[in-house]
């Protein structure tokens, strides 16, 4: 039985302190070390349910996986194209960063393997990674939808192929680039929104050859050069932006509030969130800036804000698509009205996020208007009224967000499932 969280008013927020690591990095460093020649050190790696499946994942296919301590890690790889074939099921559990990422790994090992997830994975789509994968010569078998379980046959002979994303997708671009590997020649990725960028960075950091050219539309052209070796790293996971933006808003919106975030990653392609806020007159400085395995990592300090609302366009929603809850928050305690615009996307999350951001303001007092593709909120110019019990459908960051908004609110909000795990 799931047990509900009450989140109250608040006292002001000061101090220092860290968030855990970032979970795309974490992800990713741990398929990277997989495929590498040699040892991977890891550290300050995320473990959440997750990214330890990943871990058991990246171990069924036959790399060596060692945790030495508390987000330290170590991986031996196999090399690119050395993988073998698994004994059992993928458990993806609730991760489809995960499952698209090591598809695209699995789509040009000449073997079988299949993907298996919780019931919400298992509702998610995977077509638009399955289309060009199969360009690439992998064969699926999935349920109606192409919804996990998936059986994934490797191509034997993989073709390099340039495929124009028809939406913007970080884990499509990746789960191509990942395939590209074990591929001869060269494979491309057209995006027509940037997207996150941690695969183009890991893969260079690894020591793949990778070109990324901006294009006149915003968006970009990215290929890697197949059968490279790639030498096993250090790799410093910096703490994910995602996971500070709860904190960060909750600093911005609870009176008399001061808090520094030390070390967290400040991607360019991830930090929409930041700019938003901004917009909407949020104090927040970025302070410390450094480089930490070829990302861009800072401290953020964050002090309480009187926020406005603003419109936040459709082209922001990649660097910012996993935001939107907690911005949603600010936005409800902003004075004015905000906008959000092209988040057809959060229909597609873990839950129906849209939905359930609607559905959790509308319960606190907070008037929304919810359409296919956007969401516009009426700010209350402060606290809301709260008394809301919210479901959070097995969905972490609905849950952490609702838990914010019971920080600020008049009257508790009750979270009706605290066990939801990212």
């Amino acid at each position: 039985m799931a047990t509900a969280l009450i989140s109250r008013r608040a006292r002001s927020l000061r101090g220092r302190t860290t968030v855990p690591g970032d979970k795309s990095l974490s992800h990713r460093a741990l398929i990277l070390g997989a495929l590498a020649v040699g040892e991977t050190r890891i550290t300050g790696l995320l473990e959440s349910e997750d990214v330890l499946g990943t871990a058991k994942a990246v171990a069924g296919l036959g790399a060596e996986v060692q945790r030495d301590g508390a987000g330290t890690w170590r991986v031996w790889g196999r090399g690119v194209g050395g993988l073998s074939e698994p004994s059992g099921v993928l458990d993806m559990g609730n991760s489809g960063t995960a499952a698209r990422l090591l598809m695209g790994v699995a789509a040009t090992h000449p073997f079988t393997t299949t993907f298996a997830g919780d019931a919400s994975l298992s509702e998610r789509p995977m077509e638009r990674v399955m289309s060009p994968l199969s360009q690439m010569g992998a064969r699926f078998t999935a349920r109606s939808g192409g919804r996990l379980p998936i059986t994934v046959t490797g191509a034997r002979q993989p073709i390099p192929i340039t495929y124009e994303l028809p939406v913007a997708s970080a884990q499509v671009k990746s789960a191509v680039l990942l395939a590209g590997l074990n591929t001869p020649g060269k494979t491309t990725v057209i995006e027509p929104q940037s997207t996150r960028d941690h695969s183009e960075r890991l893969l260079a950091h690894f020591g793949a050859e990778v070109t990324v050219e901006k294009m006149p539309s915003g968006g970009r052209r990215v290929t890697v050069t197949g059968q490279p070796e790639l030498s096993g790293r250090v790799v410093e996971v910096p703490g994910d932006i995602s996971s500070a933006a709860f904190p960060l808003v909750a600093a911005l919106l609870v009176p008399g509030s001061e808090v520094t975030l030390e070390g967290v990653g400040v991607n360019p392609l991830r930090i929409g969130l930041i700019d938003t806020l901004d917009e909407m007159g949020a104090r927040i400085m970025l302070r410390n800036r450094r480089k930490v395995s070829g990302e861009p990592v800072a401290d953020l300090v964050a002090r309480a804000s009187r926020l406005k609302g603003v419109v936040v366009p459709a082209g922001r929603a990649p660097s910012m698509i996993d935001e939107y809850p907690v911005l949603a928050v600010a936005a409800a305690c902003a004075r004015g009205t905000t906008r959000l615009e092209g988040i057809g996307e959060l229909r597609v999350k873990e839950s129906d996020r849209l939905a359930a951001i609607a559905r959790g303001l509308k319960a606190a007092g907070v008037s929304v208007d919810e359409t296919e593709n956007s969401l516009t909120i009426f700010g209350v110019g402060g606290p809301p009224a709260g008394v809301a019990r919210v479901a959070v459908h097995l969905d972490h960051r609905i849950a952490m967000a609702f838990a914010v908004l019971g920080m600020v609110a008049e009257k508790p909000v009750t979270v009706d499932d605290a066990d939801s795990s990212p």
